[in-house]
């Protein structure tokens, strides 16, 4: 019978030294043996683990299994080469493996040899001049360079190295496998870094760039520090300029994440994050920031998380639902919109917005209500005499019971006004029969819908949104517009589409628009939330749900080491995309700060603690008589 723990008992008497040997007698001592080195060779290592199952070697490339390896090694460099220069290869969309090689030299050894070449140089250049040759630039800059680098090495501020640099790519098929290769060598060609594939080295090539540490290539260029360290692989984006706000601290190299959103191609910005990943606590430090800076800043809240910090800016915070008495109609029209646009214009821009808003009230038109309710809009702002001819800004508009009337006197409306009624004179009669009695007359304005039935919150969000737009357009300002979880806008096709052409738009008025969501496979599921993304040149990732974290990573093009980041992350913490710049951030406020923007239970119910016994020892301090 087979034995492990007998066989492992001889293997180390086996292995022990010995003075004397005694010779093998027995059949059952040669068995053991026997089967000793039969369990040796059946113990697995790590290299069997991580090693391939095959390895076919051709004269460029490896192949593995079923992919393709082909190595790329540096052979020229430019006599200049700036810091970052190898960044866009370090972030390559391709399954990479790079390898640096730094052999240190002995100074004295490169003096020498450079004081013998400084010796030829001078020589060649005073011989052609005693001949009357015309200058030759290159060797007296050859020189000047060898000078400064005999300096420099004298003096211990530079070392030299031999220096390897190999890039080993993976693919799936040859013609992959071609095709990425010259993409590297064209985009390191772009820095003037000249580049070669391997040729009959191949698995000296794939063997170089493993983590072993062997350098079976040896394909060196001599060089001192600096430029060898311009090379360094880790490198982190520096997103610090002169105006602008702070945004938080570069996780990297702790410097300040300071940035003016309206500098970029356009203003907007996306946030995404798992709930409690401190995303509403982020923008709301934006808001803040943003408003000492001038900005005007408008807020669709939800939850009534922008309520404590609305109060404590003076801000005016608007309560949206069937009750409340502040109305917004979505009838209205700008006054004026600053530019040269026809009034025609602004009420057929009007008709398809009201469209879009009636069919997530409704649902969907057949083609024949389409064409009577398109209809039914012209004549009821025609009823308030809002013609082509009209003067906006002494126009009155109408509300929807101006509709539902004229839809009244059309023959075939009939199941369009018994839907209809239920905003007329049903339950939700109080939310949009009503002239709007809103005035944007605050630097901050919060609009919060969190009393209203998920049913309604599309349409009121649609509704105030348009109402926003028309303001946007009638005057020209800096303004930042926040939606609050924007997913609920994507559930619709005609609110999606409606954002959509929003965010294309807002650029031209001055206006930048965030959208917030957690719900983020809802939201880059739709055709419109990806467009939305693609027009925002801001993006700030926090901490994300495993079942989002791949289709953020393919939307965004994360490394493996951002995904872990963003899963892995703490409150506060993620990357946030600045064109084509991105940083790990971290979200940091200051106490007061914090005080006014904290969405913590346990913080809000000592703050109000806290106002209660202000308010308490004030009111004792009156009632208190004077002094003397």
């Amino acid at each position: 019978m087979f034995k492990p723990e007998k066989i492992k008992k001889e293997m180390v008497a086996a292995e022990t030294p010995k003075t004397a040997v005694a010779p093998v007698t027995t059949a059952e001592e040669r068995q053991t043996i026997e089967e000793a080195k039969i369990y040796r060779r059946g113990v697995v290592s790590l290299r069997d683990i991580v090693a391939p199952t095959a390895l076919e070697v051709e004269s460029s490339l490896i192949r593995l299994n079923d992919r393709y390896v082909r190595t790329i090694f540096v052979t020229d460099y430019p006599r200049y080469i700036s810091v970052g220069w190898f960044a866009p290869i370090i972030n390559f969309n391709a399954a990479l493996d790079i390898s640096l090689y730094t052999y240190p030299v002995r100074a004295e050894i490169i003096l020498k040899q450079l004081r013998n070449k400084v010796g030829a140089l001078e020589a060649q250049i005073i011989a052609e001049h005693d001949k009357g040759a015309p200058r030759d630039p290159i060797k007296e800059t050859a020189l000047k360079d060898i000078e400064r680098l005999r300096d420099d090495l004298t003096q211990g501020i530079e070392k030299f190295f031999q220096f390897a640099l190999y890039i080993s790519v993976y693919a799936n098929t040859k013609e992959e496998l071609d095709r990425l290769t010259d993409d590297i060598i064209a985009l390191l060609g772009t820095k003037l870094v000249y580049a070669r594939k391997v040729l009959y080295q191949a698995e000296q090539g794939f063997t170089s760039t493993v983590p072993l540490g062997n350098d079976e290539l040896q394909i060196t260029f001599n060089m001192n520090t600096s430029p060898i360290s311009s090379a360094f692989p880790f490198v982190s984006s520096e997103l610090t300029s002169d105006n602008g706000i702070l945004y938080g601290i570069n996780r990297h190299n702790n410097s300040l994440i300071l940035f003016d959103r309206f500098s970029l191609m356009n203003a907007n910005t996306v946030v995404f994050a798992t709930a409690g990943a401190g995303k509403s606590y982020a923008i709301k430090l934006e808001v803040l920031r943003s408003l000492m800076m001038g900005v005007d800043i408008i807020i669709i809240d939800p939850e009534k998380e922008y309520r404590h910090l609305c109060e404590a800016v003076g801000g005016t915070y608007l309560n949206i639902s069937l009750s409340s008495d502040t109305k917004v109609n979505p009838f209205d029209l700008p006054k004026s919109t600053g530019q040269d646009v026809q009034t025609g214009d602004i009420i057929r821009s009007a008709v398809i917005t009201l469209k879009g808003l009636l069919r997530i009230m409704l649902g969907q038109f057949t083609h024949e209500e389409d064409s009577l309710m398109d209809r039914a809009l012209l004549e009821t702002y025609a009823k308030k005499d809002i013609t082509p001819d009209a003067d906006l800004s002494k126009a009155e508009p109408p509300v929807m019971q101006d509709l539902e009337e004229v839809l009244k006197g059309i023959e075939g409306t009939k199941d369009l006004v018994a839907r209809l009624q239920k905003y007329t004179n049903g339950t939700f009669a109080g939310l949009l029969n009503n002239p709007t009695n809103v005035t944007m007359d605050n630097q901050l304005m919060v609009f919060s819908v969190r009393d209203l039935e998920d049913e309604l919150r599309p349409i009121a969000i649609y509704t105030i949104i348009n109402y926003i737009w028309n303001i946007v357009r009638s005057e020209v300002k800096k303004r930042i517009l926040v939606i609050d979880e924007a997913w609920w806008l994507m559930q619709h096709e005609d609110s999606a589409k409606f954002i959509f052409a929003l965010v294309k738009r807002c650029r031209k008025y001055y206006l930048g628009i965030t959208t917030i969501t957690q719900d983020v496979n809802d939201f880059l599921t739709s055709p419109y939330g990806q467009a939305v993304v693609n027009n925002s040149s801001m993006q700030l990732l926090l901490k994300q749900s495993p079942a989002a974290i791949d289709l953020v990573q393919k939307t965004f093009l994360l490394t493996e080491g951002e995904k872990y980041l963003l899963l892995e992350g703490g409150v506060g913490e993620g990357i946030f995309f600045a064109g084509p710049k991105h940083a790990a951030i971290k979200v940091v406020a200051s106490y007061t700060e914090d005080q006014l923007i904290t969405t913590d239970p346990r913080q809000l119910l000592e703050i109000e603690a806290a106002k209660k016994e202000f308010a308490a020892a004030e009111a004792k301090a009156k009632d208190l008589p004077l002094a003397g």
